[in-house]
C-alpha cells in the first residue's frame, strides 16, 4: 500500500511488484508502460492509488522540517541551516503581508553571518527569495527601507567575503559571486530611485479622522522611523508625534526599566525626555521584535513549521506531524535569530 501519512519517518519512493521484480513508481515516467498487460486487477489499483499518493506529495508541499542535531536511528547525520532555507517554502512567505517583515529580517541575518554556510542550492534559493521581495517593493511600494538595509548589509558582507575568495570562504565559483554582487547593486539603484506616486483620492483622508483616531493610530506604531514619517505629513501629526507620552510608550515597549536608569535623559525643565532616551538606548540594547507571524518550533517532536491560522481553524491541523495529546502547548515561536540559533551545532 502507498504510503499516505504525515509522519516525518516517511518511506520515501512507491514500489510495486512486477514479473520482472519490484520497480519503482516514477509520476511522469513510463517504466511500466510496456508491462500493463501483466498486471492483474489488484496490483493496478495499487498503482493507481500509488500516482494519486505521489500527485498529492507534489500539489501539497510540505512547509515544516525536523530539525536534529544527531544522528538517531532512524534519520543519520543532521538538518543544516541551508536544508532548511530550502524546505521551508519562504518563497511564498514572502507574498504574505504578515510574513513578509519577518522573512526580510532573517534574510538580513543569513547576510550578516551566515552566507559561507549555505550550500549552492540554498544560495540559489536564497537570491530567488531576495529577487521576489525586491519586485515586491518595486511593485507595491512596501517597506522599501527595510529592504534597502537588507541589500546594504549584503552588499557589504558581500564586498568583504569575495576580497577572501583565496580562502574558500563562499561556495562557488567567483564570477558567480561577482554577478550576484552587481545584480544587488543594481537593485540598491533601483530603490533608490524609487518614487511612490501620491494617492488622489476623494474620500476620507488621515487628516479627516478626529483627533484621538489620529492619537491612537500612532500609539500601534512600534517603529520610531514610522513615527517620525507619519509627524512629517500633516502638522496636526507632527505635533502629535512630539508628545512624550508617545516616546515613553515606546521606550516601555523595547527596553526594561532597569536600563531607563542607566541612560536617564533629562530636559531643560527636569522632565525625562523619552525621545532622546529611545535612540540613546536602542545604541546599546537591542529593540524588541514584533512579527505578523513566524515560524513555530515543537519541542514536543522538534519540528519547525509555518502555522497556517486558517487550516488549524478548519480543519483542526497544527501545521505539522504532531504526536502530543496537545500540540498547541508544544509550540514556541521562532524569532529570526532563534531561527539561526537552531542551526549552530
Amino acid at each position: 500500500m502507498p504510503f499516505l501519512g504525515q509522519d516525518w519517518r516517511s518511506p520515501g519512493w512507491s514500489w510495486i511488484k512486477t514479473e520482472d521484480g519490484w520497480k519503482r513508481i516514477e509520476l511522469y515516467g513510463n517504466e511500466l508502460g510496456d508491462n500493463n498487460n501483466g498486471i492483474d486487477l489488484e496490483d493496478k489499483v495499487n498503482l493507481s492509488l500509488c500516482f494519486l499518493s505521489s500527485l498529492f506529495q507534489v500539489v501539497y508541499q510540505e512547509k515544516w522540517i525536523y530539525v536534529q542535531k544527531e544522528s538517531t536511528r532512524e534519520r543519520h547525520g543532521y538538518c543544516t541551516l541551508g536544508e532548511a532555507f530550502n524546505r521551508l517554502d519562504f518563497s511564498s512567505a514572502t507574498q504574505d503581508i504578515q510574513r513578509f517583515t519577518y522573512v526580510a529580517k532573517l534574510l538580513q541575518l543569513i547576510a550578516r553571518s551566515q552566507l559561507p554556510s549555505l550550500s549552492g542550492a540554498a544560495q540559489k534559493n536564497y537570491f530567488n527569495v531576495l529577487e521576489k521581495i525586491v519586485r515586491k517593493v518595486l511593485e507595491d511600494y512596501h517597506n522599501p527601507r527595510l529592504i534597502k538595509e537588507l541589500l546594504q548589509d549584503l552588499s557589504s558582507t558581500l564586498c568583504i567575503l569575495t576580497r577572501g575568495m583565496g580562502k574558500s570562504v563562499l561556495v562557488g565559483n567567483i564570477n558567480i559571486w561577482v554577478c550576484r554582487l552587481e545584480t544587488i547593486l543594481n537593485w540598491q539603484q533601483q530603490l533608490n530611485n524609487l518614487q511612490i506616486p501620491k494617492q488622489l483620492s476623494n474620500g476620507m483622508t488621515l487628516r479627516d479622522l478626529p483627533l484621538d483616531m489620529q492619537n491612537n493610530i500612532l500609539y500601534k506604531f512600534s517603529d520610531a522611523c514610522d513615527i517620525i514619517n507619519l509627524g512629517q505629513a500633516t502638522p496636526t501629526l507632527h505635533m502629535l508625534s512630539e508628545d512624550r507620552h508617545l516616546w515613553k510608550k515606546l521606550c516601555q515597549f523595547h527596553f526594561a526599566e532597569k536600563q531607563f536608569c542607566r541612560h536617564l535623559i533629562l530636559s531643560e525643565r527636569g522632565h525625562v525626555d523619552w525621545k532622546v532616551m529611545y535612540f540613546t538606548l536602542q545604541k546599546y540594547y537591542p529593540k524588541r521584535e514584533q512579527y505578523g507571524d513566524t515560524l513555530h518550533f515543537c519541542r514536543h517532536c522538534s519540528i519547525l513549521f509555518w502555522k497556517d491560522c486558517h487550516l488549524a481553524l478548519l480543519f483542526k491541523d497544527s501545521g505539522h506531524p504532531c504526536t502530543a495529546n496537545d500540540p498547541d502547548n508544544c509550540l514556541v515561536p521562532v524569532s529570526p535569530q532563534h531561527f539561526i540559533d537552531l542551526f549552530k551545532f
